[in-house]
């Protein structure tokens, strides 16, 4: 694929269904029932991304979902709240390093992805954190969700990308948040959730025998029924350190 561009898998009518993170979509939104695969999503387009030299910061609050992410040089994992919040403040401080500067300069910069799985707990994890913590005149928000926000609406300039695992929540990322995803995977949702996040494709489809893998993939108004790529920890850290592993 070309740089920026990752693909998602192929749909049932045959097509290559992808994403372009500088042409339509900055950021993706994959929210599934527990089994949906929205873990094997996130994996492997940070993967694919990484592949075209892409660095990321990889928020597993499970501790568990993205061991691969710890064997690589270019990721940057954090599991436990208070690894997430430091690194989220730390993303505000580096996107506005990249906003200032120059076109030619920033072209030379890595393009940067951060993987947020289980948003929605994470981020309810953040947010007492930082009931618990703050000093005299702090902010009365956590830092660290402010930083996700700014993300999600300046990335785009700056190549910093999320691809977020949940639904965002007026309360959490404000209510427009999910209009920045250009590009939404769904797997055994809800209507509801459907609704909220894909009612311009259409009413909702019965995802509720879908194959393991199965995803619906919105894009420009449009959902198509795809086959997610599967690859599993190992393929990924084989396929990102040994050029000569041509089974990943």
């Amino acid at each position: 694929m070309p740089e920026g561009t990752a693909l998602i898998g192929i749909s049932t009518t045959g097509r290559a269904i992808a994403v372009d993170l500088d042409a339509e979509s900055p950021h993706v939104l994959v929210c599934t029932a527990s089994g949906g695969g929205s873990t094997t999503v996130l994996r492997s387009l940070t993967a694919q991304f990484l592949h075209q030299g892409a660095h990321a910061l990889v928020l597993d609050h499970r501790r568990i979902s993205h061991l691969w992410a710890k064997a690589l040089p270019t990721v940057t994992h954090r599991g436990n709240t208070a690894g997430i919040h430091d690194a989220l403040v730390g993303l505000a401080d580096e996107l506005r390093r990249r906003n200032d500067l120059a076109a030619d300069q920033l072209a030379d910069v890595p393009r940067l992805i951060v993987a947020m799985d289980s948003a929605n707990g994470a981020m309810r994890r953040l947010a007492r954190y930082w009931e618990t913590s703050p000093q005299k005149d702090d902010p009365k928000t956590s830092p660290a969700i402010t930083a996700l926000e700014e993300a999600l609406w300046a990335g785009r300039a700056a190549r910093v990308h999320v691809i977020l695992d949940g639904t965002p929540q007026t309360s959490a990322l404000g209510a427009a948040a999910h209009e920045l995803f250009a590009t939404v995977i769904l797997a055994r949702c809800t209507a509801d959730t459907w609704q909220r996040l894909a009612s311009i494709a259409g009413p909702a489809p019965d995802q509720r025998r879908s194959p393991q893998g199965r995803v619906h993939v919105v894009q420009q108004g449009d959902a198509h029924e795809t086959q997610a790529i599967w690859m599993t920890d190992a393929d990924v850290v084989n396929w990102l350190t040994d050029p000569e592993d041509h089974g990943s």
